[in-house]
């Protein structure tokens, strides 16, 4: 007789608590339906279910998070970026403590190349027919980062060889939580014919309906909530195979009700945040006024704690990165958080004089000032006018009408195309395409686990 297996999954929520009382409902009431037609539920998520940018997890250093996914009984999970290097290694090692789930990752190590006490590389399940699933799972590979932060990240290809080569013979079916991307989930569905199904996040893309490569599932179910994911397979479990497999998401918008025991438990954490947060870290005597577009105060304290702090030559960072201006009087975490909420690091590149003008150019155009990130860590809304410490520029308008960028100067002397400066500015511009010139430098010395927020209130403690 055949059987039909529901599989729901999250993945890249980054702490976007608005959808979760209807998550809840939606799953609570998935689940009763599936008990009642005694059908077989299980219920993943694939990482970066924590996101320092909400008062809840900063104050709970992720574990409400990880309460949330206890309440609605996750059959497993893995981790993400957000939970992998955003947070301190210690406040890592004991975020799960208290998960009634397994973390399955089988690429992440202690510096002396033992798993963490809170992973498996890999998870049997097995199933009341008598068929077994092993789920696995891989995050993104961040060498650099998790090495600064006291962990070793294995490459996920050679781990997933490992772990696929150690269950294959063992399970009847193949599950991946891979907090990846996209473009390595379609080369793993090439290269590992024995997964089954690969659930992904990372890179928020949303499979409506799945995609079938070379005989695996990939699904998605894109970010914030928005969606919840749902595999049905239909399994013959006599020969111990899936006769028929479909995917699909749901779109949180469309549903109306929504869990009130869990909104209720969302609003009591949000008050004990933000009561936990009240810890004053600096009193200042006059207000820091803040302009994306042009220079001002803030921003310069920023880009003043980045130089000293990083001990760079000069300093670099966007004026977008500031959320709100900050008033007189005394200074809290809460504060610092609610106007610098980025999981954004300080880090410092060594370039030329050539590529370091050639930033400096591209930063002063319009397209760029104005631009609307989403990603690399960024939680603003716009980046702003890049600000500088050691560095002037001189701009005139042409006959375009717009400013450019007519000479640079560091520390008073015309930039010296062939030669190497230490810049101090933030780990996003290493990340990604925004400034290639800045991602594609060879030296980079990155400073973890501290965020922007904590060198705000270490220059503001020290100011007299």
């Amino acid at each position: 007789m055949l059987e039909t297996i529901h599989l729901y999954h999250t993945n890249d929520l980054h702490s976007h608590f608005e959808n979760w009382p209807k998550i809840a409902h939606f799953l609570n009431k998935k689940r009763d339906i599936h008990k009642q037609n005694n059908e077989t539920m299980l219920l993943f998520d694939i990482g970066d279910h924590a996101d320092r940018f909400h008062p809840i997890t900063e104050a709970t250093h992720g574990k409400a998070n990880v309460e949330l996914l206890n309440r609605l009984h996750y059959d497993a999970a893995t981790i993400g970026n957000n939970e992998g290097i955003t947070f301190a290694h210690d406040d890592l090692d004991t975020l799960y403590d208290h998960a009634t789930f397994p973390i399955v990752l089988s690429n992440l190590y202690t510096e002396l190349g033992e798993r963490p006490s809170w992973v498996v590389p890999y998870q049997m399940m097995n199933l009341e027919n008598g068929m077994s699933i092993a789920v696995l799972g891989v995050t993104v590979f961040y060498e650099k980062f998790y090495e600064l932060l006291g962990w070793q990240i294995k490459d996920p290809f050679q781990s997933l060889l490992e772990t696929v080569n150690q269950v294959k013979d063992q399970a009847d079916l193949i599950i991946l939580l891979s907090h990846l991307g996209i473009t390595d989930d379609e080369i793993i569905a090439k290269e590992f014919p024995e997964i089954d199904i690969i659930i992904g996040g990372h890179t928020h893309h949303v499979l409506q309906k799945g995609k079938e490569m070379n005989g695996t599932l990939l699904a998605g179910a894109g970010k914030y909530g928005q969606y919840i994911g749902h595999i049905s397979f239909t399994i013959n479990p006599h020969k111990k195979e899936i006769v028929q497999r479909e995917a699909e998401v749901y779109p949180m918008e469309e549903e109306v009700e929504y869990c009130e025991e869990t909104a209720s438990w969302l609003n009591k954490e949000m008050v004990k945040s933000e009561s936990t947060l009240t810890e004053v870290v600096a009193v200042i005597d006059k207000d820091l006024p803040l302009d994306w577009f042009r220079e001002s105060p803030f921003p310069q304290l920023l880009v003043q704690a980045l130089l000293d702090w990083c001990d760079g030559e000069v300093a670099m960072v966007n004026s977008g990165m500031l959320l709100e201006p900050l008033l007189k009087g005394p200074i809290t975490k809460k504060d610092l958080h609610r106007i610098c909420p980025h999981p954004i690091n300080p880090c410092k590149v060594y370039l030329k004089g050539d590529v370091l003008k050639e930033v400096i150019v591209q930063a002063r155009e319009e397209k760029m000032e104005h631009l609307q990130l989403k990603g690399l860590g960024f939680r603003g809304k716009v980046m702003g006018r890049m600000v500088y410490e050691g560095i002037d520029i001189q701009t005139d308008t042409l006959e375009d009408g717009k400013q450019h960028v007519t000479e640079v100067l560091v520390h008073g002397e015309p930039i010296n195309p062939e030669k190497t400066y230490a810049v101090a500015t933030v780990d996003m511009f290493t990340l990604g395409p925004l400034y290639p010139a800045i991602s594609h430098a060879k030296e980079k010395i990155f400073y973890m686990p501290e965020l922007l927020r904590d060198l705000l209130a270490w220059q503001l403690a020290k100011k007299p």
